[in-house]
């Protein structure tokens, strides 16, 4: 089997020691491991594969002889440095929102549509926010056989999905709040312990970023710009885990026992089957440290003959981010 020169930049964040831990635990075939991070964590040591790994500074210069560049490193350093890479001759899979909507750059899922990303104009595949990853992947299957028309999904976002420190703001506002102290802020716009909260830059027509991007992107991965997505977006206080609320009608009626026999042995999918019960449905902090995108609570709706709702579940850096990347780099190179 040939091996592959492996970069990693943003290796230090969330994300991207969350892609060490996967390429190490899927022992993806690398020659050579290049992780990268700005100037101030140029010089930090990671834990790789038993060993430490020095971590570099992100320069123009940091592609030449890699096979695949991962990009977590936030929009503005991925519309600046991945073209660089491809132009060394990398694959880039870049995890921010900089190129999911470029028509250029394919939008990928590997369950879902992972013929799109034969087709790479520019040497770039985006990797689709969290969030719509693990809605497209429970829904690919029914998309398939009775055509989505309109999707309500409602979401339950935790805090990783904002970062390390965002996460740490949870558990200090925490521990300030049980000990009768304050809950002060500087990563989230306001409380988030025992709180919930939208805390996504603002989008147009009172929708926020993060709505418009489960629209766009759910659109751009099914092919097909006349599905209806009514999304709402909101942050919770979970270390980890998406959880997503879903509402979906189709071309054509569908069952419940339907949907279950499309969803159970999907591609990616855990059907949770058992009848509703407290406690008796999928997760977060079951979700989180695991590959698949859980799903449960298939019922149909009560208002719309034929339509179904579902509860979905995933754990956001890795399926939602990491994970999904490394699948990519997988399908195309192993």
């Amino acid at each position: 089997m040939s091996s592959y020169v492996v970069a990693v930049a943003g290796a230090t964040g969330a994300v991207g020691r969350e892609m060490l831990r996967i390429l190490e635990q899927r022992r993806f075939p690398m020659k050579k491991l290049v992780p990268l991070a700005s100037a101030r964590s140029a010089g930090k040591t990671l834990e790789f594969a038993g060993a430490q790994v020095t971590v570099e500074e992100l320069r123009p210069s940091s592609f030449a002889g890699v096979d695949i560049a991962l990009f977590s490193a936030g929009a503005g350093v991925s519309r600046q440095y991945a073209p660089l890479a491809a132009q060394a001759g990398a694959v880039v899979i870049d995890n921010s929102s900089a190129w999911r909507m470029d028509p250029d750059c394919p939008l990928v899922v590997p369950e879902v549509n992972m013929q799109a990303a034969n087709s790479r104009p520019k040497g770039i595949i985006a990797n689709p926010n969290c969030s719509t990853i693990q809605l497209v992947v429970a829904l690919k299957p029914l998309h398939d056989a009775a055509r989505v028309r309109h999707i309500v999904v409602s979401t339950y976002q935790a805090t990783s999905g904002k970062g390390h420190a965002a996460v740490q703001e949870l558990l200090e506002q925490t521990r300030r709040m049980l000990d009768g102290g304050p809950a002060n802020a500087s990563v989230f716009p306001c409380q988030i312990a025992f709180n919930t909260l939208s805390d996504w830059k603002a989008g147009e027509d009172d929708y926020s970023e993060e709505e418009l991007k489960m629209v766009n992107e759910t659109r751009k991965i099914l092919g097909d710009q006349t599905i209806g997505i009514s999304p709402t977006t909101v942050r919770v206080p979970v270390v980890n885990g998406h959880s997503e609320a879903v509402f979906v009608r189709f071309d054509r009626p569908m069952t419940p026992a339907e949907a279950k026999s499309l969803l159970r042995g999907a591609p990616g999918v855990v059907l949770v089957e058992e009848p509703y019960g407290p406690g008796k449905h999928p997760q977060p902090v079951n979700a989180s440290g695991t590959d698949p995108v859980y799903v449960g609570r298939v019922r149909a709706d009560l208002a719309i003959a034929g339509a179904l709702n579902l509860w979905v579940v995933a754990d956001n850096l890795r399926k939602g981010a990491a994970l999904n990347a490394i699948q990519i780099a997988e399908r195309l190179f192993c």
